[in-house]
């Protein structure tokens, strides 16, 4: 292992390992281009050294003491003149390469991103705070970045080639990772990992980020008790998952939940969680096993309620079937821009399941089966806000009604660029409240007045 007494006795230089220690928390410096050939090397020729397999049933702390110190032995014996500072920073990345996911390591650790996107080779963008940057971080050329997608996808049984040039995966703390390589990919192989919070948001940490107001959580808190069936609407990185995650927390802990996912992220915290996944295709282009098949198993398996990531195609008539069958207080999320476009999207995706299915009775599955539609919505500053919180009142002759119970309405913008607006009640006390009632639940006379600049 590398010494960890880095000051010298008299007269005795410091090797440059014992340096780097002595300057850990430095800042690092952009690796010269003409040493990444060099990095590769030494990557080549530590795997001809060393067997990884052999030490696969070691300790992963002991095994890369072990690596390293053989790492370190091939760069001393290289004649190439190097700082200690830029050892350090090969010594690393090859480590990655061994062990991580080579570049992405730095961005993985790095819990201010959360999201990394590979445009090719070349080009990766990372998003902070909602919005996007250019990164120094490039890999060597598109055979490197297809043999770290390979080995993302590998870890969690899935594949990715020609065959099957588009994959999702997850990373080992829930990361949500999508893959399309050659020839769908017309400039090389693009890669997208939705970065998975390990600091799990709670719904005091939504109020406090001004996601929403503390009447509105209230509200959605109370819905969730009384077991009202909630649907999350937004667009991609709204925070539909997010608030899925945190809305979960409100059911009780004697419930049995079934959750169904394309890409499991879900981190539900109740001891009683049985989770699903749906499977792709073999190289057959057999056993796929899709979210509508696990939802019509599902509700074989004894259900309190079921959570749906996301409906997406013909599961969601299965789903709406669920929510009126007796498993109230189901929860999912959707792609929909507004609560009127959810509703559009639900019988579009209805119709996919049953083309003969008459649009007006798609209409009266919705308007029995869901209660409340939230719309999450990302806006011009990257702040993730509820703009909607409404209610599906029933039907008005082939119309699903809807009235809005809060919205956020967007007032204009600082000179700094951050959206300036308010959260407001409509005074309207909904319908549903009757369930509350029944439920035990009685909200304060004033929140459905509530007013909340921001």
């Amino acid at each position: 292992m590398i010494a960890t007494n880095v000051e010298p006795k008299s007269g005795q230089q410091l090797s440059w390992e014992q340096r780097l220690l002595r300057n850990a928390g430095r800042p690092k410096t952009a690796l010269k281009p003409e040493y990444q050939e060099f990095k590769f090397t030494l990557h080549r020729k530590l795997l001809d050294k060393i067997n990884l397999e052999a030490l696969a049933m070691i300790d992963n702390q002991r095994v890369r003491g072990e690596v390293r110190q053989a790492l370190i032995q091939l760069i001393d014996a290289e004649p190439t003149l190097l700082s200690a500072l830029e050892k350090q920073q090969i010594c690393d990345e090859v480590l990655d390469e061994v062990f991580g996911l080579g570049p992405l390591e730095p961005l993985l650790q790095d819990p201010t991103i959360s999201d990394i996107l590979v445009n090719t080779h070349k080009q990766v963008y990372v998003e902070r705070k909602g919005l996007l940057e250019l990164t120094s971080v490039s890999f060597r050329d598109d055979a490197h970045l297809l043999r770290i997608i390979d080995k993302i996808v590998s870890q969690v049984g899935r594949r990715v080639d020609e065959s099957n040039p588009m994959v999702d995966a997850r990373l080992s703390d829930g990361s949500r990772v999508n893959a399309i390589i050659p020839p769908l990919a017309v400039d090389g192989p693009l890669l997208s990992i939705r970065r998975f919070s390990t600091d799990k948001l709670m719904p005091p940490d939504l109020v406090d980020r001004k996601a929403l107001t503390p009447g509105m959580m209230e509200l959605l808190e109370a819905a969730v008790k009384a077991r009202l069936n909630v649907i999350i609407a937004g667009g991609t990185g709204a925070g539909k998952t997010t608030l899925l995650n945190a809305l979960s927390f409100f059911i009780s802990p004697k419930e049995r939940i079934v959750t169904i996912e394309d890409a499991a992220e879900l981190q539900l915290k109740q001891p009683h969680v049985a989770r699903l996944e749906t499977r792709p295709p073999n190289l057959e282009g057999q056993g796929a096993v899709r979210q509508r098949e696990l939802l019509v198993n599902s509700l074989r398996m004894r259900p309190d309620r079921i959570v749906v990531g996301e409906v997406r195609g013909p599961e969601a008539l299965d789903m709406l079937q669920a929510m009126n069958t007796g498993h109230d207080g189901s929860l999912t999320t959707v792609h929909a821009n507004s609560p009127r476009d959810a509703v559009s999207r639900l019988e579009v995706m209805v119709s996919l399941a049953n083309a003969n299915m008459q649009l007006v009775s798609i209409r009266q599955q919705i308007a029995s089966a869901v209660h409340i539609f939230v719309q999450a919505s990302r806006l011009t500053d990257g702040s993730r806000r509820v703009t909607n919180i409404t209610e599906v009142t029933g039907m008005e002759g082939e119309v699903v009604t809807l009235q809005d119970i809060f919205v956020f309405e967007k007032r204009g913008m600082t000179p700094e660029g951050k959206v300036v607006g308010r959260f407001a009640a409509t005074g309207i006390r909904p319908k549903f409240y009757e369930k509350l009632l029944a439920a035990g639940i009685r909200l304060r006379p004033d929140l459905f007045d509530e007013v909340v600049e921001v």
